[in-house]
């Protein structure tokens, strides 16, 4: 299954001043088999430690600091040779710092080549990029998914017609793969079984299963509180998602539930990518986090198939517009984070609303606007754009591609295609 984390890989192997690469992300993404893919691939060997409950690898990292000695005892621990610049060292399931810690001492020799994986992305943000490389990887996005359906011909167009501005000759196809992807998600293992024709059922199967793992994260949570109180957090975006005002409510996990008794449940949730959190801004400036309100947020999942099973919906409950709205809204946040923006939402004191804002890397101001055929006529971006100097604003819609008063009209499946 092509995965666009390869291209990255490449470049990142024949980087001149390689560091050691820590990729990250939620269970079950594939992070695992693309690398080990790589490795069969562009290497003579890998050297591959599970360090899963492994006290052997964090014992050797915390007694020995010579990269030599490092070395030897690796090898001796998996029974193979570690060529330099032809061997692969992957780290797997790495939980405990101590191990980054002594990835971090190979950092000034780049004859090693070494990729951490791990699910827990809390523990990274103790390290500084200076010593280590650092990369996200999530479930397939709606362009990787077209290639594992051998429709690449239809991505390449839905790119092309994004980058010409005009309209996209195969737009029913596209779209209606696109609702295909909303119910079969991302996950390698789901989308695979849906290509070789498995039952609707066998793929609700799968999903439950990593579901499942999902909610077993929660007991890695330090704090035994707040174990159940992160189950009540996720199980509880469907309900939030799927009402008029989209922002998180602690009202909607009960009666008489507050803020500080969740504030450490979702911090765990967002820092380890179990889910994604866009703040609001009522006044917009750069930088964007400068304006952000840290008490008013909405908060998505990572996946459009594991929303789907939530709501317990079939494809005829997307004539509900409530429900239409929130599976596009949650694509279009996972998408925008895998494009590499961070999340934020504008309401104005005149209940104004565009869904996200965001800003690329040269500091512009990015609106971007989801319209459904209930709410066509809606005018949020153009107040937006009269108050804010922007150089292009979008509206994702079910519609082809146009373009009317400067703003850009994006079909919803062409998202992937905002470039950062």
């Amino acid at each position: 299954m092509e995965r666009k984390i390869y291209d990255f890989f490449l470049k990142w192997k024949n980087d001149i001043i390689r560091k050691p690469l820590v990729l990250y992300g939620p269970k079950q993404v594939g992070k695992t088999f693309s690398t080990l893919e790589f490795g069969k691939r562009e290497y003579k060997n890998i050297a591959y430690f599970d360090c899963y409950n492994n006290p052997k690898i964090v014992d050797l990292f915390k007694k020995e600091k010579a990269l030599d000695q490092i070395i030897v005892k690796l090898s001796l621990l998996i029974n193979e040779t570690i060529i330099k610049n032809d061997t692969l060292m992957v780290f797997d399931n790495v939980d405990d710092v101590e191990i980054i810690k002594g990835i971090k001492l190979f950092n000034a020799n780049t004859e090693y080549h070494i990729i951490v994986i791990t699910s827990r992305r809390e523990n990274l943000l103790k390290f500084k990029g200076e010593e280590l490389l650092f990369k996200s990887m999530t479930e397939l996005d709606f362009e990787e998914y077209l290639w594992a359906r051998e429709e690449k011909n239809l991505a390449n167009l839905i790119r092309e017609s994004f980058d010409k501005h005009r309209s996209c000759r195969f737009h029913k196809l596209a779209l209606e793969y696109f609702y295909e992807y909303l119910e079969t998600g991302g996950f390698p293992e789901a989308v695979l079984a849906n290509v070789e024709g498995k039952s609707k059922n066998e793929i609700n199967v799968i999903k439950k299963k990593i579901m499942d793992t999902y909610k077993s994260e929660f007991i890695l949570n330090k704090n035994l509180i707040d174990i159940p109180r992160s189950l009540e957090v996720f199980e509880s975006i469907p309900r939030q998602l799927a009402k008029e005002n989209k922002k998180f409510q602690y009202s909607a996990l009960g009666k008489g539930k507050r803020k500080s008794e969740y504030e450490s449940a979702i911090k765990y949730l967002v820092n380890n990518q179990i889910l994604y959190r866009s703040y609001k801004v009522s006044t917009v400036k750069s930088p964007l986090s400068s304006c952000r309100e840290k008490d008013s947020f909405k908060l998505y999942l990572t996946d459009a198939g594991l929303l789907y099973s939530m709501l317990h919906i079939t494809r005829k409950d997307l004539q509900n517009y409530l429900i239409r709205e929130a599976l596009f809204e949650n694509y279009i946040a996972k998408t925008l984070v895998d494009l590499g923006y961070v999340l934020y939402f504008y309401q104005s004191e005149g209940k104004a609303l565009v869904n996200f804002v965001v800003q690329n890397r040269v500091g512009d101001i990015i609106p971007i606007e989801l319209i459904t055929k209930e709410n066509s006529k809606a005018k949020n971006l153009s107040v937006f754009v009269k108050k804010v100097t922007v150089k292009e604003g979008y509206r994702i819609t079910e519609n082809n591609f146009s373009t009317k008063k400067n703003i850009r009209y994006i079909p919803i499946y062409a998202t992937f295609c905002i470039g950062f």
